[in-house]
């Protein structure tokens, strides 16, 4: 078959058409994308507006790690001081406290001993966890059996870290006893050898 020569005018009007037809195409697939895709529940999304942070409809954002409270510094580690003690005072010592004696001493002042602000916010976090409705209905059981006992097993064990305070609200008091020193062998890499001269003299 010899090819069908078009006359230039009616070229164009083909392609016109050709165009038009890929233009409605790209606007279908376009329209089913938007109709295949989940509704967004925020109110601006029929103007085309973003959600805003912690809306229905916004983005999810990773909670941070959380991290020991001991690798905090400064401001930061002062705000997790704050909220820990609050999560002290108001719930854990209000319903687990029982009475102070010396056998299960308490410090008012337990926010300086390093050792026991480390104990607490690790069972803080560990609450948490357990708390959550994720971690099912034995959650806190979990959580009273593999945390709460053994941590306040230790720190308020009669010679445990807070062993130094004194018990009676009466008789306030509040000490914080030297720790281990360094070890011999430690302290014996620090002296000269034999025949060296003591840089320390």
């Amino acid at each position: 078959m010899e090819p069908v020569r078009l006359p230039d005018s009616n070229l164009e009007s083909v392609e016109a058409s050709v165009r038009k037809l890929m233009e409605q195409q790209a606007e279908q697939a376009r329209q089913l994308d938007s109709l295949s895709a989940p509704p967004d529940p925020s109110p601006f999304a029929a103007f085309g507006m973003p959600s805003l942070p912690g809306m229905p409809g916004a983005p999810i954002q990773a909670a941070p790690e959380p991290r020991p409270i001991l690798e905090l510094e400064g401001e930061e580690y002062e705000d997790e001081l704050d909220a820990l003690t609050d999560w002290v005072d108001d719930y854990l010592i209000r319903i687990y406290g029982a009475e102070v004696t010396t056998a299960a001493p308490w410090c008012k002042q337990w926010q300086e001993h390093d050792d026991v602000v480390a104990w607490l916010h690790a069972l803080w976090m560990a609450y948490q966890q357990h708390k959550d409705p994720e971690a099912g209905p034995s959650g806190m059981f979990v959580w009273h059996r593999d945390f709460l006992t053994h941590c306040l097993a230790h720190v308020r064990a009669a010679g445990g870290p807070l062993s130094a305070c004194q018990t009676d609200p009466d008789r306030d008091a509040h000490r914080l006893l030297p720790g281990p020193t360094r070890s011999a062998r430690s302290a014996s890499a620090d002296r000269p050898e034999p025949g060296e001269p003591d840089q320390a003299a």
